[in-house]
């Protein structure tokens, strides 16, 4: 029996974090949609409004809802995208129009789009030198961006650091979008990607990740460091992306095993 139709005075925020689960996953509150307001929802349940507060706070640490203030409470959209390794082999070659995560999102015919969020000319921290085989304090060109699915579902933030005569040859240094992606467009002024190094790990998210990702602080995410090098060894890019866990499926298929 439905809780709103239960004759019973006092009920647990556990109770309530359940029904509204429910009806979310029944399509009564699909991606996108404003559940009721607060004031709305002890009215039908006949509940407090800590009660209510707190069955919310649930369904965001479980990653259901987003708290938007007086946006009010958003169902999250959960769509995951599957991401294979092919997605950079197919971007290689100069006057495409996708880069990889417009690509990997196409094939599943999801809207993908790459948001320049934040474009400088750095001086490198020494994690970041190190990991591209630079002396510390090397000038780097820093890239931001988000990969989004549709205008403003943020998927992914992607960090990425590059040497930055590599990046002023490739013409990579604006603060416009690469059309193509950057590997075609180091490819195009000869510095064709080689080799691509990924390591993954799973973790809870900063502060500023949950909300840049508009997901509550309990939820995980994946955080993939991609180092990406041309044929004679150099290191072109380093790209660190961050990801809630339930939004990407990073596929690795038929590797070689020998």
């Amino acid at each position: 029996m439905s809780l709103r139709r239960r004759e019973v005075d006092v009920r647990g925020y556990r109770e309530l974090a359940e029904e509204l689960r429910q009806r979310i996953d029944d399509g009564e509150f699909a991606s996108g949609d404003t559940l009721p307001r607060i004031v709305d929802l002890i009215d039908e349940y006949n509940l407090s409004r800590q009660t209510v507060r707190d069955a919310i706070g649930v369904l965001a640490d479980e990653g259901l809802v987003v708290t938007m203030g007086k946006g009010g409470t958003i169902v999250r959209n959960r769509t995951r995208v599957r991401i294979p390794l092919n997605r950079y082999t197919r971007v290689l070659a100069p006057g495409g129009s996708k880069g990889p995560w417009e690509t990997a999102c196409a094939q599943q015919g999801l809207d993908g789009q790459m948001k320049v969020v934040h474009v400088a000319r750095v001086d490198g921290l020494d994690d970041v030198t190190n990991e591209l085989g630079l002396p510390p304090g090397s000038e780097l060109l820093y890239r931001r961006r988000y990969a989004l699915i549709g205008s403003d579902d943020v998927v992914q933030v992607q960090h990425a650091w590059y040497p930055a005569s590599v990046a002023d040859e490739a013409g990579i240094s604006g603060d416009r979008k690469i059309v193509g992606g950057v590997f075609g467009a180091l490819t195009a002024a000869g510095y064709a990607p080689a080799t691509a190094t990924e390591q993954i790990e799973s973790r809870m998210p900063t502060s500023t990740e949950a909300t840049q990702l508009k997901i509550s602080g309990k939820v995980p995410v994946l955080a993939v460091q991609r180092l990406t090098k041309a044929g004679d060894g150099q290191v072109l890019e380093l790209l660190r992306t961050t990801a809630p866990a339930d939004r990407i499926q990073l596929t690795y298929d038929d590797l070689p095993l020998l």
